[in-house]
């Protein structure tokens, strides 16, 4: 800017070079579109002076080099989060003290749950959609075997998420972890 104000000040040094003021003028605009440019670009280059056995005079090459900004950058993969809607009941004391499918020993006191599918001996949070209460369970065992009905909970879950009189509810199932290598090789019996 202070360049500017210099060239048009009458009298000034560069006001007598009308040649100066032409170079001036350009290089200006040259500057302004090229910092336009450069935000404008998605993929930005930078030159990087590195030393070669067959440098160029003055003993450098260049080497470009591709810099994504960090908004660019793509996130790491992660696992898509699936929620399971459906009816949940309740089991206990017809099985408890007896094995489930994991190898442990059913207590209806302990926050476990029977699945068709998810792995054993992952976690998954429950949620029951009549009251918005909601139970972390360690899937241990298979199950249900009724129509309709996607997952047993023990005794304590139930109670915990409100439906033991009624005896099913609509609830929401969500994956929160898998089972580790060593929850594998204890349900497998290898300690």
């Amino acid at each position: 800017m202070f360049l500017f104000r210099t060239l048009s000040v009458p009298g000034s040094e560069a006001r007598r070079s009308p040649m100066s003021r032409v170079i001036v003028l350009s290089l200006l605009a040259q500057s302004c579109t090229t910092i336009s440019s450069i935000t404008q670009r998605n993929d930005q280059t930078l030159a990087l002076p590195q030393v070669s056995d067959d440098a160029t005079p003055g003993g450098a090459s260049v080497q470009k080099i591709s810099i994504e900004p960090e908004s660019r950058k793509t996130p790491p993969k992660r696992k898509a989060k699936r929620a399971l809607i459906g009816k949940a009941s309740w089991y206990g004391p017809g099985f408890n003290g007896k094995k489930t499918a994991s190898g442990e020993v059913y207590d209806q006191t302990k926050f476990t749950a029977a699945h068709k599918s998810l792995p054993l001996g992952s976690k998954a949070r429950v949620t029951n959609l009549n009251n918005g209460s909601s139970v972390d369970v360690e899937i241990n065992d298979r199950g249900p075997f009724v129509d309709g009905r996607i997952i047993d909970l023990s005794r304590a879950a139930a109670v915990t998420l409100g439906f033991l009189e009624s005896g099913t509810a609509p609830v929401k199932i969500e994956l929160i972890a898998e089972p580790t290598d060593s929850d594998v090789a204890q349900a497998n019996g290898k300690h």
